[in-house]
């Protein structure tokens, strides 16, 4: 399955995205959270705390500026650009997903 979370800025999106997350994972199944946005803040609502939320938004930045390279698999993107998040679910702060399907 897969969810995304839209709307207009400042209606709960962030928050219900965390809930949501929070509430599959807690029933047993695989979650990865994927937070696009341009004001990153997935991580603070899924209780990892501003610090590792905010070295996310960190490995993100060094993307866009060209001082990392991305990601060529889904496995690798969370194992070098994302964080284990309470209650299992796995997080990545990430800009843009070139290849959503590669096979």
């Amino acid at each position: 399955m897969k969810l995304a979370i839209v709307g207009k800025g400042g209606s709960g999106k962030t928050t219900t995205a965390g809930v949501i997350a929070r509430l599959l994972a807690r029933q047993g199944l695989d979650v990865v959270a994927l937070d696009c946005d341009a004001n990153p803040n997935l991580g603070i609502s899924l209780g990892l705390g501003p610090e590792e939320t905010e070295r996310l938004v960190g490995i993100r930045q060094a993307l866009d500026d060209g001082e990392e390279e991305h990601a060529p698999s889904a496995d690798e993107l969370l194992t070098r650009f994302g964080a284990p998040a309470p209650d299992g679910v796995r997080l990545a702060v990430v800009t843009r997903i070139d290849r959503p399907n590669p096979g």
